[in-house]
């Protein structure tokens, strides 16, 4: 499982032009489930992305999470962070999880967030053509891959 964490002021998300997400200051995440995924990754994502702690203290010292804050999440599926780009020059989706599967493991995350944060987490529409809004905080931008329930970056 893949996802980008951006540290946001606001971010929204809309599709056919309506707002069905939207967020003060969190985390805009855009999360990509792959072949094997499951809810331990789900599970072991959102507690690493609750605690993260990429917001600055009193000393503009990047030592605060998302609760500390008030903050929010807004999540976007985004399966096209399995791109293979190494060959050609279109990509290939090919490691990207099945869509059924990857939707499941999208609400599961989404849930799993819900239940380590006090503020709202927000989502936008599996699979539909959305169109996101924000404004990134710093820019600050964390990419976190898990595989078998190990944070591997």
């Amino acid at each position: 499982m893949k996802v980008i964490i951006q540290r946001v002021n606001y971010a929204r998300v809309a599709v056919d032009g309506k707002v069905v997400g939207e967020i003060g200051k969190g985390f805009l995440i855009l999360m990509g489930a792959g072949h094997g995924d499951d809810e331990k990754d789900c599970e072991k994502l959102a507690e690493k992305i609750c605690k993260l702690r990429i917001f600055a203290d009193e000393n503009d010292k990047t030592n605060l999470a998302l609760n500390d804050v008030g903050g929010d999440i807004l999540c976007v599926s985004q399966f096209t962070l399995y791109a293979d780009c190494h060959k050609g020059n279109r990509p290939s989706f090919v490691n990207a999880g099945a869509p059924e599967r990857s939707n499941e493991l999208y609400e599961y995350f989404c849930k799993c967030c819900d239940d380590r944060i006090n503020g709202k987490v927000e989502k936008g529409i599996f699979g539909a053509d959305m169109k996101v809004s924000l404004e990134n905080d710093g820019p600050f931008t964390v990419m976190i891959e898990c595989v078998d329930g190990e944070i591997l970056r």
